[in-house]
């Protein structure tokens, strides 16, 4: 019998309660991920030697020179097999780490993909004894998962990469869930996700990009709407671990040359021309950090000040300004220094291709906010670059309660009214527009659906969909607050008071009949309630 994507997420689960308890839930997926990741890339290389062994059985001299031109190569002691024969070792911490490096030296597009998961940090695992101990576990929690691609049980429609990397991505959820606040960070919920992918509807021949790319979920997910092997796929990510994370994803999903770079988007943007011009995508997806404080902070790598003196002789603090960006991205604006989210929309805008579109999760925030940011936003409306504001429910994302929202631009687009959804309470027949969950709320297929067809409608439904022209914006002082256009305020029942003061009076009596039996009851023993 082969291998389900049940029996995959079965080991996965025994690899995180190997560390349960151990090391923090926000940490230990580096570890399983990574393990999982060791097996795949063993088992599927085990699968193709072995069929160049039967290809050519009585020409040894053919497989060995057949082997170089193999998509990835391995070593034997950078494999699975090795590092578990050699679990019960003293140094298989430090042995696992040089196994890590073995794989990246003799693979380049593998360059980098381990950077900052250190198997032999006893800060992570606890002492020497502790160390090893987890370690063995895990390595032995993968020994009977088989992934050779031959045997994995593969539904229709799929290949045996996707339903290994459907196991993934299933983990890397359900660690998010685990982590908190810091899951926002790696993981975009799937049906966010979904519905972000078919906003921006990618084409074959086109490219993707995502400026804060996570574990690229999201990427894939956008991806997947074309054929995932027919597009040009982007990221840059600033976490080390989802750095990691994304780039064994795609790997997985075979996908191995998707360009995903680690470094400060902002002050540091890695997708460039030949000129050193940010590179332009047909289709941009992203899920920001919310609100981002000192976002500019890249910018002043010394740390220096501005060098100019205040009234008092001081020289002031840093101020970002956008002469100081070589990419020309805040020309509409530098927004506020505690506030980063208008600085990755102008990101995303500046590296948008004419024509292109892009669909950004956004904290309410953006919407309304006055200063630096309300004249940013008002310059993106009047030059025409906003195309929806589509409100989300509370509780949908990890690691926060509050609403957000999705953002749709388009650049040279047909119209120039902006589309107000709000998908986030009850239709017009009282029921909700999405699902409530015991952890977290859910939007299922039929809700996105409704936001789709809304989508494209582009017609005003009641208590969901608002179509404003640019002239209502401006006489809402380009304030894009999805409640001034969507009206879904629902009037409360009247009361009849004549109803109410009737139970009063009704309650009072029996009150006063309940004390008087109380008094009878007081006397009889002795005692008085009276004073």
């Amino acid at each position: 019998m082969g291998t389900t994507i049940d029996d995959i997420k079965r080991v996965l689960w025994a690899g995180a309660d190997t560390f349960r308890g151990v090391i923090d839930a926000a940490n230990y997926k580096d570890y399983v991920l990574t393990m999982l990741f060791i097996k795949f890339l063993d088992d599927t290389f085990s699968e193709w030697v072995d069929e160049l062994k039967e290809r050519y059985p009585d020409n040894p001299l053919r497989v060995e020179r057949a082997i170089p031109r193999l998509p990835f190569q391995l070593t034997d002691k950078v494999r699975y097999t090795y590092l578990y024969d050699k679990r019960f070792d003293s140094d298989i911490g430090a042995t696992i780490n040089q196994a890590l490096q073995g794989i990246e030296d003799m693979n380049g597009e593998l360059r980098g993909i381990f950077r900052g998961i250190d198997f032999n940090a006893e800060a992570v695992f606890g002492n020497l004894k502790q160390k090893n101990t987890k370690l063995r576990l895990l390595l032995e929690d993968f020994h009977e998962l088989n992934l050779r691609p031959s045997q994995i049980v593969v539904p229709a429609g799929q290949t045996a990469s996707e339903v290994i990397g459907d196991a993934y991505e299933y983990m890397i959820g359900e660690f998010a869930a685990r982590a908190g606040q810091k899951a926002g960070a790696f993981f975009t919920p799937p049906m966010v996700s979904e519905l972000m992918g078919r906003l921006t509807a990618p084409k074959n021949d086109e490219t993707i990009y995502d400026p804060t790319c996570g574990s690229a979920s999201l990427l894939l997910r956008a991806a997947k709407q074309a054929d995932i092997r027919k597009v040009g796929i982007y990221g840059q990510e600033i976490n080390g671990s989802a750095y990691a994370m994304a780039r064994m994803n795609l790997f997985i999903h075979d996908v191995p040359d998707a360009e995903i770079k680690w470094g400060d988007t902002l002050a540091n943007p890695m997708h460039l021309d030949a000129d050193g011009n940010l590179k332009q995508f047909d289709v941009i997806v992203a899920n920001m950090p919310f609100s981002l404080d000192k976002w500019a902070e890249g910018f002043n790598p010394g740390g220096e000040s501005s060098g100019e003196a205040n009234a008092k002789g001081k020289e002031k603090k840093f101020k970002m300004e956008a002469r100081l960006d070589p990419h020309h991205r805040f020309e509409m604006g530098v927004p506020p220094a505690s506030k980063g989210d208008w600085a990755f929309l102008l990101h995303m805008l500046a590296s948008l291709k004419n024509f292109g579109r892009m669909a950004a999760v956004v904290p309410h925030g953006v919407l309304f906010r006055g200063g630096a940011e309300g004249r940013i936003r008002q310059a993106v409306i009047d030059q025409n670059l906003l195309d929806a504001v589509i409100g989300l429910p509370e509780n949908l994302f990890f690691g926060t309660t509050i609403k957000a929202a999705i953002l749709v631009f388009k650049k040279n687009r047909n119209t120039d009214d902006v589309l107000f959804i709000d998908a986030s309470e009850k239709n017009a027949q009282g029921n909700l527009r999405y699902t409530k969950g015991k952890n977290q709320n859910l939007l299922e297929e039929k809700h996105i659906n409704a936001i789709l067809e809304a989508y494209r409608t582009r017609a005003d439904v009641e208590k969901f969909a608002h179509v404003a022209s640019r002239e209502e914006i401006r006489s809402n002082d380009y304030n894009l607050n999805i409640p001034r256009y969507v009206d879904t305020f629902e009037e409360e029942e009247l009361i009849d008071l004549d109803e109410v003061q009737g139970n009063i009076n009704r309650i009072k009596k029996e009150l006063a009949a309940v004390e008087a039996q109380m008094e009878k009851y007081l006397r009889e023993i002795g005692l008085s309630g009276s004073k």
